[in-house]
């Protein structure tokens, strides 16, 4: 590593307070918005939901597939009154749930100051218990 190359982050929060329950919104551009703030060439940049109904994943941007994931995720972990969880006075045991399957966060190479994703691949916030304000981590870390 040269003396011009140092390790340097940079950090960042997203906001959201989405209208319904469970929502999907591509963060793509604002991500690599996040990249070029933060002067990276190489390295990672950490993508992190933090609460613990929400998530982030990386797909295809297209309509169809984005709403069969909703189905998909209905049907491993659906809207349902007899959680356990329900017995602490909450009602969204579905969105915990749902939550580890999409997962909680993501690590996005960064090659020369770019998000290095793959011809069809997108970065998306997905909202499983909404309607209220909740946010997301952006950590790079590199050179």
């Amino acid at each position: 590593m040269k003396v011009s190359d140092s390790l340097k982050s940079h950090t960042k929060y997203l906001w959201f307070d989405t209208k319904k329950r469970q929502e999907f919104i591509r963060i793509t551009d604002e991500v690599q918005e996040f990249l070029t703030e933060s002067g990276l060439r190489e390295g990672f940049i950490l993508v992190s939901a933090m609460h613990i109904t929400a998530g982030v994943y990386i797909n295809d941007w297209e309509q169809g597939l984005i709403h069969d994931i909703g189905e998909w995720l209905e049907k491993l972990a659906p809207v349902n009154p007899d959680y356990k969880h329900h017995q602490t006075g909450e009602d969204n045991g579905d969105a915990h749930l749902k939550r580890i399957l999409i997962n909680h966060q993501v690590m996005v190479p960064v090659t020369e100051g770019k998000l290095d994703l793959g011809p069809w691949e997108q970065i998306f916030y997905a909202e499983f218990d909404g309607q209220r304000k909740k946010r997301v981590i952006l950590k790079a870390i590199g050179i």
